[in-house]
Parts: C-alpha cells; sequence; structure tokens
C-alpha cells in the first residue's frame, strides 16, 4: 500500500499524477492519501480547516478505485509526525507492506524530519525526480538513515502545478479548471475558499472556469 501524505491544500492533478506513477511503477494494490492534521514544522497557509481539506480530498480521488483517503491525521489532535503516522498504519493493516510516496525535494531533506530512521524501518520509500535535485543525493540521505535497497525511483511527468499556485490562482480570479478536478474546483468556488475578500474576481474567475 502506498502511502501519500500532503496538506491537500487543495489537491491538485500533480498529487493525483503522483499517486497514479505510484502505483503503476510499484506494483501497488491501493494509494492512500493521508491530509495533514497539524503540521509539525510549519504552519499551512491559507488554511480552510482540516475537515475541509479532508473533504476536497476525497472529491478528488472520488471514482477512482485504486485511491483511498485516510482521515487518521485529521482526526487526531497531536502533530501530524510520519513516523506516528506510518506506525499507527501498520497497525490497522498488518498484511499491507507500506511504500511511503513522496518527490526527491522532500527526500533529499527526510534527516530533518522526526524519527527519520524509523521511517526507513516502517516503508519502504517510492520517490519521484524533482527538477534540481541530484539522485544521488537522494539516495546518500537513504543510505545514511539505513534505508540502502528500501528506495525505488518514480519516473514522473513534468507537471508544474502546486498548491501555492492554485491559491493564488483563485485569489487572482483567474480559472483553476484542469489544475484540480472538477469536484474541488466547484467546492472551492462554492465556499468562496482561498478567494481574495477584497474584490470579486476570484469568484467570477472560478464561476467562468
Amino acid at each position: 500500500m502506498g502511502v501519500l501524505g500532503s496538506a491537500f491544500n487543495p489537491p491538485h492533478v500533480g498529487h493525483l499524477a503522483l499517486a497514479q506513477e505510484a502505483f503503476a511503477q510499484l506494483g501497488l494494490a491501493e494509494v492512500l492519501l493521508v491530509p495533514t492534521g497539524r503540521a509539525p514544522h510549519k504552519r499551512i497557509e491559507d488554511d480552510p480547516g482540516r475537515e475541509v481539506r479532508l473533504e476536497m480530498t476525497r472529491l478528488a480521488t472520488g471514482g477512482d478505485g485504486r485511491l483511498g483517503v485516510s482521515e487518521l491525521e485529521t482526526q487526531r489532535e497531536e502533530l501530524s509526525f510520519t513516523y506516528r503516522t506510518l506506525e499507527l498504519l501498520a497497525e490497522e493493516r498488518p498484511d499491507r507492506d507500506l511504500f511511503l510516496v513522496m518527490g526527491a525535494d522532500a527526500a533529499a531533506g527526510l534527516e530533518s524530519w522526526r524519527n527519520p530512521e524509523r521511517i526507513v524501518e516502517l516503508a519502504r520509500l517510492g520517490i519521484a525526480e524533482r527538477r534540481g535535485v541530484e539522485r544521488e543525493a537522494v539516495e546518500g540521505v537513504v543510505e545514511r538513515l539505513g534505508g540502502a535497497g528500501r528506495a525505488e525511483l518514480l519516473d514522473m511527468p513534468r507537471i508544474e502545478v502546486s498548491s501555492t499556485l492554485v491559491r493564488e490562482r483563485v485569489a487572482e480570479g483567474r480559472p483553476i479548471r484542469y489544475l484540480v478536478p472538477d469536484g474541488v474546483a466547484e467546492l472551492i468556488a462554492e465556499r468562496g475558499l482561498y478567494a481574495d475578500k477584497r474584490s470579486g474576481r476570484a469568484e467570477r474567475g472560478l464561476q467562468e472556469a
């Protein structure tokens, strides 16, 4: 089972493409998307709330039997450390081998995470290559954490979409269709998420999308 954690603020086509490639290239039975509850290292920008991010993630994956969504972090009040999430998933699903799916930029910084050795002990890593991040640097980090032989590199199509970009476009009143799933775009428009409250441009742009 793949585990893809993120704030999903909002979930976009890049997240779904990564989940799809992990599913196909790693031979997984399922990829579980896990929205962050309380982020331990930084404040989640323009956060509409964990329940809203969970709802958007469910909308993003709806109808795709390859993908699941977990409320494991959003329902817990303690900080969302990856090693603890993996421990809980391992307890919940002892019949599943876990693959932590992430970008190479995140993997390169893995040593700064809480209890990183425990992470590579609990899960193998599925790492999507990123522009500007050397493969050797990522492999060195994994080896130093005792995870030699426990990482697979994913060949990802280059998709230049980020949650920050989506939020900025909403605030500027620009369309976001094709950058996020339709259900996510509709929820953002209906609730006025991420909109620049000083103008009505965001709402008009979403309606036009």
